[in-house]
């Protein structure tokens, strides 16, 4: 009996295994790459709280578009880990965290923006009735003094009655006058004058 070897299905053999392997290693390097990159677990703490602190600082009323972003990236980012795609997670939870730092950002600009007009609305609510106030306060100033309906009349002191002056007091009673030493010299004086000189005999 003659054998007769087939150069055909020594190839398909080779083939084969050759395939095999070659699954084999994409199987192996499919999960050798899944195994190198863990779960994003740090990038998505982070944007979860950028997050927070966007709608905290008011974003959903002063930069609604880009914290609307930052929500869509972050369920992306959330679907993608439920998928164990990792590497897809990571990039997604970066750019919602970036997106939310963005309208944190916008958030305190508009919020210190409304202050400062509200500050700027009162100042001038001040200024005007500081100003109507001093207009009234001219007009006060010079407005004309209306004259008086009827001059005051004034009274006379009556009288005391006579039963209340007292009686003359009597020499002796009373206060007396010292006389004045000068005016005692002066009268002496003056009667010494008064009196005739008697010259020679008598008549």
């Amino acid at each position: 009996m003659i054998h007769i070897f087939s150069p055909l299905k020594g190839r398909v053999k080779r083939v084969r295994s050759t395939v095999l392997t070659l699954a084999l290693v994409s199987v192996l390097a499919t999960l050798s790459g899944c195994a190198s990159v863990p779960p994003p677990d740090g990038a998505m703490n982070q944007a979860q709280m950028q997050l927070r602190a966007a709608r905290d600082a008011g974003a959903a009323d002063y930069a609604p578009v880009d914290l609307g972003l930052a929500q869509n990236r972050f369920q992306q980012a959330q679907a993608a880990m439920a998928s164990r795609k990792y590497e897809d997670a990571a990039n997604l939870a970066d750019e919602a965290r970036a997106d939310a730092e963005l309208a944190r950002a916008k958030a305190r600009l508009g919020a210190a923006r409304a202050q400062i007009q509200a500050k700027t609305e009162d100042n001038n609510r001040l200024r005007e009735q500081l100003e109507r106030v001093h207009n009234n306060d001219d007009n006060q100033g010079f407005a004309p003094v209306a004259p008086s309906a009827a001059p005051v009349q004034t009274q006379d002191m009556p009288a005391p009655p006579a039963s209340d002056l007292s009686a003359p007091i009597q020499q002796g009673q009373g206060f007396q006058t010292m006389p004045d030493p000068s005016q005692q010299n002066s009268d002496q004086q003056n009667s010494d004058q008064k009196q005739p000189t008697h010259q020679g005999g008598q008549p």
